[in-house]
């Protein structure tokens, strides 16, 4: 009697309504195992791995991004010339990048290419308040309540943005000029609990922290 475990062929289902995101850069597209297995997925909604194992893709929703001509973008929006005959020529030539960069059997595969505006003031600001949500929680837990003021976040959306790397930056911006610098007052012994602590803009563009 063999003690061989029979592999087992059934698919397992990827949970229903379940999103599967790739983010699609300049070095991966050159990986043709990657694009092999992609592929797979999108033609038959399942994959099977080398043991016979099979995951169903059927009934989830599978989205790429990729940063691929957004210079393109950048140049659209940093010209000013927001014109429907600007915006049409800029997707041609996005799209012509796609295609330079993607294989035709692939980009034949999905079902829309959707192209992001660059980001605003007022969604750089947004952005921010979803970043500063875990540093006010944290401080409640020390029972120390943060205000940081909108010339504050102001500030650190501008600096937190970069027109290559979108918003990436703004996490590192508010550990640098936020987060260590609070982080060493607190230890220091310089704020109590039950303390407001209050966060502005002074003198050289430096965030001023005081209590009140």
């Amino acid at each position: 009697m063999s003690g061989t475990k029979k592999a087992d062929n059934s698919a397992k289902p990827c949970d229903g309504g379940r999103t599967v995101w790739f983010y699609l850069t300049r070095s991966r597209r050159r990986t043709t195992t990657f694009f092999n297995i992609l592929l797979q997925v999108l033609d038959d909604g399942r994959l099977t791995d080398g043991q016979g194992r099979t995951v169903d893709f059927k009934n989830a929703i599978i989205i790429m991004t990729s940063n691929i001509g957004s210079p393109i973008i950048q140049e659209y929006f940093l010209d000013g010339r927001a014109t429907p005959a600007a915006r049409r020529s800029m997707e041609e030539k996005v799209l012509k990048e796609l295609k330079g960069h993607f294989r035709p059997e692939f980009l034949n595969r999905v079902d829309d290419t959707l192209i992001f505006d660059s980001l605003d003031e007022k969604e750089l600001a947004r952005i921010v308040d979803i970043q500063l949500v875990w540093v006010v929680k944290r401080l409640e837990e020390k029972q120390l309540t943060l205000v940081v003021e909108s010339d504050a976040r102001r500030l650190l959306a501008l600096e937190g943005y970069d027109p290559q790397f979108g918003a990436r930056p703004l996490k590192r911006t508010i550990q640098d000029r936020l987060l260590n610098p609070l982080s060493s007052r607190i230890l220091q012994g310089e704020f109590k609990a039950g303390d407001t602590l209050r966060v502005t803009v002074g003198k050289n563009d430096e965030l001023v922290m005081n209590v009140g």
